[in-house]
């Protein structure tokens, strides 16, 4: 049975809440309810930081990932190792690799991995101009930092196939000290720095036949 509402506005907003992952409408309720006992002022700068945020973040024309320029700060940042590459899944993953103070160069974010059950394929994802950054020339590393799921495995398995007219870029992969099953943004960031220190080359995951 639906929740009634003495107000329309408070429906509304527990609606607009329970429309955030993670957020039932019990919980979207006491979030709205939280909001109505503080000053006005205190919701305003919520709304106000959401508006901002939505409008003015933009994506990195170079990596995908976020940044309130057309260049992000780590694309820019002269410091970094521009021959070194990070692939990761989304912009989460950025930010935990980023902890671990582990990786010096750039990053490649994908927006999400291959996944035909979800009817998601490699042109849904930023393949295509990964593939375009390696063929520009100067990048002698691609680390692929991807979770090691099914989607994954067959997500690491189509760019080393993508990447492999360019013999020169040496492909390596997170040591599996990342579980089998487990997502990036949930791995602890010891684990997660000692997988990137201790990466290997991809090729060496399966066996050649002959």
């Amino acid at each position: 049975m639906d929740q009634e509402f003495a107000s329309s506005l408070l429906e509304n907003a527990v609606s607009e809440f329970a429309k955030l992952p993670g957020i039932g409408r019990k919980t979207a309720l006491r979030l709205a309810l939280h909001l109505l006992k503080q000053d006005k002022e205190r919701a305003h700068s919520l709304g106000e930081a959401v508006i901002k945020m939505r409008d003015e973040i933009q994506y990195c024309r170079v990596c995908h990932n976020i940044s309130e320029s057309e260049v992000c700060p780590i694309c820019s940042d002269p410091t970094r190792d521009t021959s070194t590459v990070c692939v990761v899944e989304n912009v989460k993953d950025v930010m935990s690799i980023e902890n671990t103070h582990q990786h010096h160069g750039l990053y490649h974010v994908l927006g999400g991995l291959i996944s035909p059950i979800d009817g998601i394929g490699p042109q849904d994802i930023e393949i295509d101009s990964l593939v375009e950054r390696v063929k520009a020339g100067g990048i002698a590393e691609v680390i692929l930092a991807l979770s090691a799921t099914m989607e994954g495995d067959t997500t690491n398995f189509y760019i080393f196939r993508k990447l492999a007219p360019y013999p020169e870029v040496r492909i390596t992969m997170l040591a599996r000290g990342v579980s089998v099953g487990n997502e990036i943004e949930y791995t602890d960031e010891l684990t997660l720095g000692r997988s990137i220190q201790n990466r290997t080359l991809f090729s060496d995951t399966f066996h050649k036949e002959g």
